[in-house]
């Protein structure tokens, strides 16, 4: 019976807490984070004021705790990408273009990931440096990784595999990224043109002399 009561619990404590993060998130957005008060969030969360502080500490932490969660979703994205893109036999050009584009599709492109980011900035002050310079280069860390994989097969020629992920990730994310917005809406057309321009400059840079990159 215990330990079917600590199950329940558990599940219970995830949910109120995915509650808090959901209305904290919300209104950290619309409102920022000055004007947002705990009792608020607690409101939306359909919680305790206690409960908030019990789960997070306090509203700075809360902040945090939000945009790391943003990331964590940001960090999945890539990687699912790179495992189903970037495989045994996949010619590498058309890979790394579609691998843009799921990571656009799913997260950099969407209105969503936009209104993180201007959370983020505009709330700077409110997180640790040391924290948000790991979180900034989380993504450039991953497929650093791989690229180093990708050299080890001959694929590329990245000597400097982390230089390598800042170059293709401005040459293709960002510019997409930054391109204008239609509605808050990147044009699926203009994201392709940016992303196969970007791929192709980065594999002339970056691809092994020989035969073709494959």
């Amino acid at each position: 019976m215990e330990n079917v009561e600590t199950k329940v619990l558990r599940e219970g404590s995830a949910t109120k807490r995915a509650a808090i993060l959901d209305a904290a998130r919300e209104l950290f957005m619309t409102d920022g984070f000055d004007r947002t008060s705990v009792d608020a969030i607690a409101a939306r969360a359909a919680v305790s004021k206690r409960t908030v502080y019990d789960y997070f500490g306090d509203k700075r932490a809360l902040l945090l705790a939000v945009v790391t969660e943003s990331s964590a979703a940001l960090m999945a994205s890539i990687r699912a990408a790179l495992d189903t893109t970037l495989i045994d036999g996949a010619e590498l050009e058309p890979a790394l273009i579609d691998f843009s584009l799921r990571v656009m599709a799913s997260t950099l492109g969407t209105a969503d990931y936009a209104a993180i980011v201007r959370l983020v900035s505009a709330e700077a002050p409110h997180l640790p440096p040391e924290e948000m310079s790991r979180l900034d280069n989380a993504p450039e860390e991953i497929v650093a990784a791989r690229f180093d994989e990708l050299g080890r097969r001959g694929l590329l020629e990245v000597p400097d595999p982390r230089t390598a992920a800042d170059h293709f990730i401005a040459l293709t994310f960002m510019m997409a990224y930054r391109a204008p917005r239609v509605a808050g809406e990147l044009d699926e057309a203009t994201v392709r043109r940016i992303v196969g321009n970007g791929v192709r400059a980065f594999l002339r840079a970056y691809a092994p002399m020989g035969p073709p990159a494959r």
